[in-house]
């Protein structure tokens, strides 16, 4: 038999999720209390790195379950987030009900195509943040800054300090509290 659970979430300990779980009782959904999961965190966090939202999919959600919500913006931050998180409990055969939607039931075609046009606004979404991240890489060389990764002047004059000491790459990686990486890269690096 399918068990019915109810996702709610707020950003701040000033609101409630109060109101999402009376328009989920309301939608007709009738979810036990111990089915209710309510979380206070900001949207701008994954879904999977929610720490109730995780311990949900993870340790009760299991295949026949379905999940409901009250908005689509309650599973993720953003279209891409959404999409992973909606495609991730289908494919553990769990149903996911968004009460904002027109087709409510995402498994359905209805919500299959709405799942598809999802997906082309996600690419769509993933393709414009690539575009201003490039836009905004090369005003930044025009404007002179200097992009990167800062050389790590301290690191290179300690490792070139042990090396001279005699300490082998292991020793100075030890003596220093840095990965035995760094200190490889840093190993034949002249200290400026």
């Amino acid at each position: 038999m399918s068990r019915i659970f109810a996702y709610c979430r707020v950003s701040t300990s000033e609101q409630t999720t109060a109101n999402q779980i009376n328009a989920i009782e309301a939608a007709g959904y009738q979810v036990k209390d111990h089915r209710i999961v309510s979380e206070t965190i900001s949207g701008g966090v994954h879904a999977m790195e929610r720490p109730v939202f995780s311990t949900l999919v993870n340790h009760k959600l299991e295949a026949g379950d379905t999940l409901v919500v009250l908005k689509l913006d309650r599973l993720g931050r953003d279209n891409i987030d959404v999409q992973q998180t909606i495609t991730m409990l289908m494919d553990k055969g769990i149903s996911v009900v968004s009460l904002d939607l027109p087709s409510r039931d995402l498994a359905s075609a209805e919500g299959k195509l709405i799942l598809q046009m999802f997906t082309a606004f996600a690419e769509f979404e993933k393709n414009r943040i690539k575009e201003r991240t490039k836009e905004g890489l090369q005003r930044a060389k025009k404007e002179g800054k200097k992009l990167g990764r800062p050389v790590a002047t301290t690191t290179t004059k300690a490792v070139q300090k042990a090396k001279e000491e005699g300490l082998s790459q292991s020793q100075a990686a030890k003596e220093l509290g840095i990965s035995l990486a760094t200190i490889k890269r840093h190993w034949n690096k002249k200290a400026v």
